[in-house]
């Protein structure tokens, strides 16, 4: 996640467009549990509709002129989707991991854009928003997936029509909400390392036609995947307690109000990954001196810490909203969003992995928003105006600890050492955004919109660096810095046929500059600038046979300059003690293109195949920092291809019910898990296959799913700290290995 603070394939395409004609992701066209009637299984709901709010208003995704990826709460179920990881592999050059050495960050790209540095101080490159609401740092964002109605992904960049505007794209999270009909279901789901989880859910009315109530509650255990052999410590393990609660109030025909809150509260150990590369310790008289060689076999998911036995990590994240809805008139609709919401993580990092105390650190984080959005959406003839306008303030103050009485030696001496930094970024965000879609005709429309952003920011910080015992290093300073942009979006959609969208974008992003959290001396502390992109698309989205298929392609440009690129780097090798330093730079332009393709085929009422194929070429145009060129070198998160195939089967058991057996395989290509190159943080090609088979009476209200993933038992890496510099710590984080579950959920 975050970082110590010193100074100091194979050949693929034969088989992929093959199968690729017959595959895509059920999620596009997925209906509302609610709204499934029982003979509607798993491999028969291709002619359901999923309605979604990607543009504000109420659509399909078939009518989205843009690349969107809708999951609802049934095709989650059906996917055992059990936080936002789970849906990375289901979407095409989307790539979503657990944040290095969390247990609840999220690391998310989107067509190669995302961003690579976990610490607090970075802003996200991908959006999350949970109910409207955005998340303004990405530790605690990883959430569990349960009481939704349907997430939403979207790429490009977003800001004419969202309160907070997104570099890369967005991933949108809708909650299940209360309606005038008491409803309940429970599921509990138990598997392979100890897992445990319990998921309830109830709502109905209070007041009837006026106040409703809902509530749910989640609990999810897992024993650690990794061991110390010597000692038995398990560590990546799951402890988590999440709640929410929803009253939605309609005391009018014209106006609504929804009052949520929601609460995660999670304690687990370390999250431990592996030393790629020779750890190595500094003598100031002798030089580096390797004690501990790089590994030489496969990742056997044993490791060991330094740290003791109750240093682990803590997070409690809660927020509570007020959507207010009031239709005007028959053409307009005013709405607002205001927001409150606390983060606090408490981390510690073994950075290296390693018994050795190199790389351990301690981040604690205080983090607190306010956010009010107020949107105005006017329907008249063939105009669908909506504009807005969106305010943030945040205060994110941390404490970090850094540990490292094994890094520097004088003549075999030891010499303890520690670094203390306290923080403190102030951050005030404004904008107004427009957005205008006119229908020419019937078939053919344009939307055009822009948006202003203003983003100010204050950053506090200081540091002392402690060697055995006596202070020899200092520093602290203050600055605040503002940057504002204007970001238009342009696209033209033509319906050619009741079945057939084509349509093109144009849009720009922004992601406001920022300040340095790793700057420990005179010459660190400037800001470095924002990002910004233009993004180019095209696609097409037809319906044939009845519906029974449908395709979507998308084919993507992104022009990205100014890349925030956090680098190691040694200034000065001759110092007496070792002179370290991890600058943040604009110093990359990168260009991006590729396709995505959708697709989604009901064979017959029983099977269904999907899958989607993303292919994603990066490069960057330019990329120099003050050390070296690094033009030529790979754009990390940015696999060549990502592929998902799969297929669901049901089959009618006599006068009792339906069984569905569900097969899927992902793939990614070779990619690289830093922005420092190394190969040891690169991970090769590799599938994943998952299967599942869920049986559901005919007249029952219960279901049972017995799930399979990761079946080949693939190790792979998914995430990576990178701070050669510091003890050439080269640390790679790794995926589950196969696990097997067993659920039993019923409803009322």
């Amino acid at each position: 996640m975050t970082c110590p603070e010193f100074r100091l394939s194979h050949t693929l395409l034969p088989t992929v467009f093959g199968l690729a004609l017959l595959a895509a992701p059920p999620v596009a066209a997925q209906a509302d549990p609610s709204a499934v009637t029982p003979d509607q299984s798993s491999a028969n709901r291709v002619s359901e509709t999923l309605t979604i709010t990607a543009r504000r208003r109420e659509e399909t995704v078939q009518q989205v002129p843009a690349a969107v990826t809708a999951f609802s709460a049934l095709s989650l179920r059906d996917m055992g989707a059990n936080d936002l990881e789970d849906l990375g592999v289901s979407v095409p050059n989307v790539n979503i991991v657990l944040g290095r050495g969390s247990s609840s960050s999220a690391n998310i790209f989107i067509r190669g854009l995302g961003q690579p540095d976990a610490l607090q101080s970075f802003d996200p490159g991908v959006g999350v928003y949970l109910d409207d609401v955005y998340m303004s740092r990405i530790q605690g964002a990883l959430f569990k997936i349960f009481d939704i109605e349907r997430i939403e992904v979207l790429r490009g960049p977003q800001g004419t029509l969202y309160g907070k505007n997104t570099i890369g794209g967005a991933i949108k999270l809708v909650t299940r909400r209360p309606g005038n009909e008491f409803e309940a279901f429970g599921e509990v789901t138990a598997g392979r390392f100890g897992r445990v989880d319990g998921k309830a859910f109830f709502g109905g009315p209070i007041i009837e036609d006026k106040v409703a109530f809902s509530a749910s509650f989640l609990t999810s255990n897992r024993d650690g995947i990794v061991k110390d052999p010597a000692t038995g410590r398990k560590f990546n393990d799951d402890n988590t307690i999440v709640t929410r609660a929803a009253i939605v109030f309609t005391p009018t025909d014209n106006f609504d109000a929804d009052l949520s809150f929601d609460y995660t509260r999670q304690r687990t150990e370390l999250t431990l990954g592996r030393q790629e590369s020779d750890l190595q310790q500094v003598d100031l008289l002798l030089g580096a001196r390797t004690i501990l060689p790089a590994p030489t076999t496969e990742y056997d998911f044993t490791g060991s810490t330094g740290f003791a036995d109750d240093r682990g990590q803590e997070l409690d994240h809660w927020g509570i909203s007020l959507r207010m809805s009031w239709e005007a008139s028959d053409a307009l609709t005013i709405t607002s969003i205001t927001a409150y919401r606390e983060l606090k993580p408490d981390f510690y990092i073994d950075i290296d992995a390693t018994p050795f105390e190199i790389g351990d650190v301690f981040v604690g984080i205080d983090q607190s928003q306010f956010s009010q959005e107020l949107r105005f959406h006017y329907v008249q003839d063939r105009w669908d105006v909506i504009f807005g306008v969106y305010y943030l303030d945040e205060e994110n103050v941390s404490e970090q600890l850094a540990f490292a009485d094994d890094f520097l030696t004088f003549a075999g001496a030891p010499l303890t050492f520690l670094r203390t930094i306290d923080d403190d970024l102030d951050t005030t965000s404004l904008a107004a955004f427009v957005d205008v879609t006119f229908d020419i005709t019937d078939r053919l429309s344009i939307s055009g919109g822009v948006r202003y952003s203003y983003d100010r920011k204050k950053y506090f910080r200081t540091t002392d660096a402690i060697l055995s015992g006596a202070l020899f290093d200092q520093f602290a300073f203050e600055d605040r810095e503002s940057w504002d942009a204007v970001t238009p979006s342009f696209s033209i959609d033509f319906q050619a046929t009741d079945d057939l969208l084509v349509y093109a974008r144009v849009a720009r992003g922004f992601k406001s500059g920022g300040f340095n959290g790793r700057a420990n001396a005179p010459g660190e502390e400037e800001a470095y600038d924002p990002e910004f992109v233009w993004t180019y698309e095209v696609g097409l989205k037809a319906e044939f046979a009845d519906r029974r298929v449908t395709a979507n392609l998308a084919a993507f440009y992104n022009d990205y300059k100014d890349f925030q690129a956090r680098v190691s780097a040694i200034l000065d090798p001759d110092a007496p003690l070792p002179d370290f330093a991890f600058p943040v730079l604009n110093a990359a332009n990168i260009e991006t293109y590729g396709i995505e393709l959708e697709l989604n085929a009901q064979v017959t009422d029983e099977f269904l195949l999907f899958g989607s194929l993303g292919y994603l070429k990066a490069n960057y145009k330019e990329f120099m920092d003050a050390f070296r060129d690094r033009s030529d070198d790979p754009v990390p998160f940015a696999p060549k291809w990502t592929i998902q195939m799969g297929a669901a089967y049901t089959m009618e058991i006599s006068n009792w019910g339906t069984a569905t057996v569900r097969l899927d395989g992902n793939y990614k290509a070779r990619h690289y898990l830093s922005v420092d190159i190394r190969d040891v943080l690169s991970q090769d090609g590799f599938w994943l296959l998952n299967a599942s088979l869920t049986l559901e009476p005919d007249d029952g209200n219960w279901y049972f799913i017995t799930a399979f993933r990761n079946i080949t038992d693939e190790v792979y890496k998914t995430d990576a700290q990178e701070f050669s510099s510091v003890g050439n710590i080269q640390t790679a984080y790794y995926g589950d290995p196969f696990t097997w579950s067993i659920t039993l959920g019923v409803s009322f």
